[in-house]
């Protein structure tokens, strides 16, 4: 498991943007934390990393999926906190997004996991004590 450390949300702003380097289309990425924990910061930063304009990206919480088309990979945002279950997420086409050689980031994708892919990668947001954020990647 990889840990990552933030002090601000600037700093998880970058904490995104350097992971989106590795990506390449086609990955599920799964943001699980409490509110203000800086799942949104961090899918601003992966949108940036990917040549997308992170002032667009804002947490889809009332619209359910946010797309962002102008990067080298096409990002879909999702927001699972308001569904109450698995029948929701498949009437907004979850399947139809996960077919393409997109990014898919979901926040609160704990509260469907066995909806998510096997092979999608999960981080944990916490805030700890000192109010620093801590993410647990595990791929």
């Amino acid at each position: 498991m990889d840990i990552i450390i933030s002090n601000s949300a600037e700093e998880t702003v970058e904490a995104g943007r350097r992971f989106a380097e590795s990506l390449a289309g086609g990955e599920v990425i799964c943001l699980a934390g409490d509110l203000g924990a800086g799942k949104t910061h961090f899918a601003k930063g992966i949108v940036a990393g990917l040549g997308g304009d992170p002032q667009e990206v804002t947490s889809p919480t009332f619209t359910l999926v946010h797309e962002y088309h102008a990067g080298r990979i096409p990002v879909f945002h999702f927001d699972f906190y308001r569904l109450e279950s698995g029948r929701e997420l498949q009437n907004i086409g979850w399947e139809d997004y996960l077919d393409h050689a997109a990014v898919c980031l979901v926040e609160w994708a704990d509260k469907f996991p066995d909806e998510v892919p096997a092979k999608a990668v999960w981080l944990n947001f916490v805030i700890q004590l000192d109010q620093t954020r801590r993410v647990e990647v595990r791929r």
